[in-house]
């Protein structure tokens, strides 16, 4: 690290902050400083609750038209660096932070967590009550949000929460073609190579084709638009569906997944996939109120009774049916088009689904990351569970 980067730019920046405000779709206004770009933004407000991995949150392409708001209150002080992105640019539409670092402190940063924000045209806002703001959220719901920074700052407040509502909501929303790769790519097994993943990118983090990879599978990331006979091209021993933005009831990739059940190719999907899962077995999904983001959600995996600490990032929850003590696969237990599925996962603060198993064709799926980037790794088994899957159903399908 530079001492320009720990001293200068940073003490210049925290100098020329101006004022900026916060106006949420309901009228409640949060006065702060600028932070990172000086403009106009808007988006979904949502609360993430890491107390680490910025960077990888600012990165999930799932975070596409939303506006982040920490509930860690001291944000910046690893800075920023080039090892930890989780996609190619950073995706919040807005951030919301207390307490920025005035400057990094970690030997690994190469540049500062605003001037990243700034580069990249983030409008921002700090020295806020984010504990304030996250209480209201949970008590009123996710909403749509504005930060106004600059000369829009000074604007009627009036005329402020009136463009915010003129903003379209998240609930109908396409987004996953917008977060996606153009073009194919692939990232090759480490070691020896034991089997093929064609993944589906609705809005992947770098770190899920990387850990499939330390497993010995060859990754084939393709497109949202992808067709079955695209994916049948790359002769997959499994697909997987990854994490994404959008409401799942307006996802074009439903038809596509029937068309891999129908086939019998062993599926994995999670987040954004465990939804577009769920409705192509002809389950509903709907918005959860405030939804859940962070490190620390709590979940039981039905099949094993043990608690994992997981990460997540979504909005959206299938609705399939959860009744019962299930300790063995044959309990609670749907009929769908395709067969026995049950719920494998529930949550343990509000009893939402959090995996799907379907029991009569090789398909599984979490709504939560297992790649953990950042977060803790308790999850990672589900890609051995995949890999498993694809070893059981090898030479099988039709």
């Amino acid at each position: 690290m530079t001492d320009e980067l720990t001293t200068g730019p940073a003490r210049g920046r925290y100098a020329e902050r101006g004022p900026a405000v916060l106006v949420l779709e309901d009228g409640r206004t949060f006065e702060g400083r600028s932070y990172g770009a000086v403009g106009t933004t808007t988006g979904e407000a949502v609360f993430s609750t890491g107390m680490t991995g910025y960077q990888e949150t600012l990165t999930d392409p799932s975070y596409h038209q939303q506006v982040v708001v920490m509930t860690a209150p001291h944000v910046g002080n690893t800075g920023v660096n080039d090892e930890d992105a989780e996609s190619r640019r950073i995706w919040v539409s807005g951030y919301v932070v207390r307490d920025p670092a005035v400057r990094p402190s970690s030997w690994r940063a190469t540049r500062t967590l605003e001037d990243d924000l700034a580069d990249q045209g983030v409008v921002g806002i700090c020295e806020i009550d984010t504990r304030a703001l996250t209480r209201h959220l949970r008590e009123r719901g996710a909403m749509r949000v504005g930060i106004f920074s600059g000369e829009d700052a000074e604007r009627p407040r009036r005329d402020l929460v009136a463009d915010v509502c003129e903003q379209p909501v998240m609930a109908g929303s396409e987004l996953a073609s917008e977060v996606s790769t153009d073009e194919a790519y692939v990232v090759p097994a480490v070691g020896e190579k034991r089997f093929t993943v064609a993944a589906v990118d609705l809005g992947i983090k770098a770190m899920t084709p990387q850990l499939m990879s330390e497993r010995g599978i060859e990754v084939h990331v393709l497109p949202a638009d992808s067709t079955i006979e695209q994916i049948r091209e790359v002769a997959p021993d499994g697909v997987f569906f990854s994490n994404g933005p959008g409401d799942p009831s307006s996802a074009p990739q439903v038809d596509l997944l029937r068309e891999v059940l129908d086939a019998r190719i062993p599926f994995f999907g999670i987040c954004f996939g465990n939804q577009i899962l769920g409705r192509a077995l002809g389950f509903g999904t709907f918005k959860l109120k405030y939804g859940h983001r962070g490190i620390n959600q709590p979940v039981l995996d039905r099949s094993t009774g043990k608690v994992e600490v997981t990460a997540h990032n979504h909005g959206f929850a299938v609705d399939a049916p959860t009744e019962g003590e299930v300790q063995a696969p044959s309990d609670a237990q749907a009929g769908t088009a395709y067969g026995r599925v049950r719920v494998s996962h529930v949550c343990l603060n509000d009893d939402v689904v959090e995996g799907l198993e379907c029991l009569d064709l090789p398909a599984f799926s979490v709504q939560y990351h297992p790649e953990a980037a950042a977060g803790p790794h308790d999850a990672g088994y589900l890609f051995d569970r995949f890999v498993d899957l694809m070893s059981e159903n090898e030479g099988v399908r039709a």
